[in-house]
């Protein structure tokens, strides 16, 4: 039934298949252990509306605030995390 109109993609298919899923004009419901994880809703305008782009900005800052006050993360961490790992790839590049 459902198969006409989306397509059901496990987590780990997904992650492998991301390209030529985003490129779909078909939905795609993403399980975790035989559980809805995620749908993902193709999109073929140009660009999104500006206050659809407002609210999803703000639900993300949100829920990514939320993250790391619930486990003690401040942005001065999150920052230096980021600055490190910036080196690290670096370097692995210049030793190509």
């Amino acid at each position: 039934m459902y198969n006409d109109h989306m397509k059901i993609s496990t987590a780990d298919e997904f992650k492998h298949q991301a390209a030529g899923l985003l490129r779909s004009k078909t939905p795609v419901v993403v399980t975790r252990r035989g559980r809805m994880a995620g749908i993902f809703l193709p999109y073929s305008g140009t660009r999104l509306p500006e206050d659809l782009r407002a609210r999803l900005f703000d639900q993300a800052t949100g829920a990514i605030a939320s993250h790391m006050k619930a486990n003690g993360i401040s942005e001065e961490e999150v920052l230096a995390d980021f600055e490190k790992w910036r080196k690290k790839r670096r370097a692995a590049r210049r030793r190509r």
